[in-house]
């Protein structure tokens, strides 16, 4: 090349640029700021998005020809970055000719005249779609970890984790709103009598169904009913007073009682039964939710020391009773 007619050739120059731009498969545009108008964009766009080269003529036509969603937010940081003179890149959703949507991102050059102001844009167009689709499959499976960490494998209902965040967001909730939170630890009485008498496939069977019964009867959206490890469960109630607890504790004991769950091996009934502590307060700064959970559970103790298949339930304790 050394001996080339079109060496130093600016004609020459411009075609191989022009051809060697036409020839990715990102699509170059470029804007004049004044008119606003395209004073080029790369014929890949008919490929891409199925619009003749020639009807890309303003940016009201690629305004146009983006998702009504997309639209206002991508337009407005599009300018707002130009007349800053920031280089920035925009993610949206751009308008077929067959009427569908692909995925595009947006490379944006601000091109500035002597005295600052914005002279031109120039940019690339990239699909981005199976990047999109990719990410979305990501999200997906991310939700779904998430999720499988918050649900307890064998029930299906929240688990232990669940129920710590859970009851923690909400301690904070009622002491900055002062109302009540309820909260009842439930024992299945005999259980592992139950696993050795009908073995443990069935005794995960009967989880299972109680799990799913104990979720119908606590419907509130803010109610929280979670396995809180082996036979034990857990029900925070939201904004619940004692009298209200109490009720769904008996509830509770109702439906496992309907439900005629056989127990070959229990020394107090032939079927499943169960034992609930309840308790109620109004947490304060100077409460310790932890002191708290320990007396619900010293009423699930006292509920099985007075012969099983009962609740124990209590006034709210005093100040005193609840600090660390």
């Amino acid at each position: 090349m050394q001996n080339s007619p079109f060496k130093n050739n600016q004609l020459y120059n411009e075609v191989v640029y022009k051809t060697l731009i036409e020839s990715t498969l990102a699509i170059p545009w470029s804007i004049d700021w004044d008119s606003k108008q395209f004073s080029y964009i790369g014929p890949q766009i008919e490929k891409l998005l199925g619009w003749q080269q020639e009807s890309w003529k303003t940016v009201q036509d690629w305004v146009d020809r983006m998702h009504e969603l997309d639209r206002e937010q991508t337009f407005n940081m599009c300018v707002a970055q130009s007349l800053a003179g920031i280089d920035h890149e925009a993610d949206y959703r751009a308008l077929k000719a067959d009427g569908s949507y692909i995925w595009i991102r947006d490379v944006v050059h601000v091109i500035r005249k002597e005295n600052g102001e914005v002279d031109s844009l120039v940019g690339f167009m990239f699909d981005i779609s199976e990047r999109k689709k990719q990410e979305e499959r990501l999200e997906i499976l991310q939700r779904q970890l998430e999720e499988f960490s918050y649900k307890d494998g064998l029930t299906g209902i929240a688990n232990r984790r669940l129920f710590d965040e859970f009851f923690a967001r909400e301690w904070q909730s009622a002491m900055r709103l002062q109302k009540p939170l309820s909260v009842l630890l439930i024992d299945l009485d005999y259980f592992k009598q139950y696993n050795d008498g009908h073995g443990h496939i069935n005794g995960d069977q009967c989880l299972r169904e109680i799990a799913q019964l104990w979720s119908t009867c606590c419907s509130r959206p803010r109610d929280l009913v979670s396995r809180f490890g082996g036979e034990e469960f857990a029900v925070v109630l939201p904004e619940t007073n004692a009298e209200a607890a109490i009720q769904v504790a008996e509830n509770l004991m109702q439906a496992l009682k309907n439900a005629k769950l056989p127990h070959c091996t229990s020394t107090i009934s032939e079927f499943v039964t169960c034992s609930i502590g309840v308790k109620t307060i109004v947490p304060t700064e100077q409460c310790d939710q932890m002191k708290f959970l320990e007396l619900v559970d010293q009423n699930l103790y006292q509920a099985k020391q007075q012969g099983r298949n009962c609740y124990q339930a209590d006034v709210m304790d005093t100040l005193e009773d609840l600090t660390g």
